[in-house]
């Protein structure tokens, strides 16, 4: 197993401890647990977070932009080509630990209706354009509400919210979030949305962590019955909608009595 400078500085913790503890209870969780041979990296990673500079990593703080942002791609912590919420370093640590866990966490799937119909119309180049404007979009908005962004493939985004990451209202900011990303895609306006959206917001335990072959083929992912079911709510969405389960509901003390209810059909497995 690869010990990556994270797993070295936290002794006894397993990588599959040190992912937990993150998501759970963010890198405050880490401090109280840290052995003293931690405490110059435990002082040096909280003064991070004091570097003028946003964003920066959702874990160590370390910043990407800013007078800050050298000395941190000297030291490993780029951000991450992957997740616009990670550094390098931690995200490598993940994927080089094979570590996972499993939490109760926030989803949010976002996926663009008619995307076949809009690929058939549009130029290549022009399809492209608006699909990397909905990222852009999408994750301008995930990364201020301090969610991972999991996945940005084909007509959909993915997202998680934790405790540890987001906060412990973050049902309620999943849904903000949600809401976000529908007004900035222009749903509501007069002329109406410059992409249609349908949304899925769902919650439940979840496994996180890296997949992949013995021949070191790695990926981040999210998989169990949670993300699935999200997925499902998102491509059941009509165009300018969230489907909110009562689950997320619930947990966020969201008031539902002037909404309207539905019975869905959640059998589908999660689209790939």
């Amino acid at each position: 197993m690869s010990h990556s400078p994270i797993t070295k500085a936290w002794g006894d913790l397993t990588p599959n401890d040190v992912l937990q503890i993150y998501l759970l209870e963010g890198y405050d969780g880490l401090v109280k647990r840290a052995p003293l041979s931690a405490r110059p990296r435990v002082l040096f990673e909280k003064s991070l977070k004091y570097l003028p500079a946003d964003p920066r990593c959702v874990w160590c703080s370390a910043p990407f932009k800013g007078f800050g942002a050298p000395l941190m791609r000297a030291i490993g912590k780029d951000k991450s080509k992957y997740n616009p919420n990670l550094c390098t370093e931690c995200e490598d640590f993940v994927r080089e630990n094979k570590a996972s866990a499993e939490v109760d966490m926030s989803l949010l799937f976002a996926d663009i209706r008619g995307s076949t119909s809009l690929a058939e119309k549009l130029s290549p180049a022009v399809y492209s354009q608006l699909i990397n404007r909905f990222y852009t979009v999408a994750s301008d908005i995930l990364v201020e509400a301090k969610a991972y962004i999991e996945k940005l493939a084909g007509d959909q985004v993915s997202a998680f919210f934790t405790p540890g990451l987001t906060g412990a209202e973050h049902y309620k900011i999943a849904i903000q979030a949600a809401r976000d990303i529908l007004r900035s895609t222009g749903h509501g306006e007069t002329g109406g949305p410059w992409v249609a959206v349908g949304i899925g917001v769902h919650s439940g335990l979840t496994f996180y962590g890296a997949v992949g072959t013995p021949e070191g083929l790695t990926e981040l992912s999210i998989l169990g019955d949670p993300p699935n079911t999200a997925a499902r709510l998102a491509s059941s969405a009509k165009t300018g909608e969230i489907l909110i389960s009562k689950t997320i509901a619930e947990k966020a003390g969201l008031e539902t009595s002037s909404l309207e209810m539905r019975e869905l059909e959640l059998k589908a497995s999660r689209k790939k």
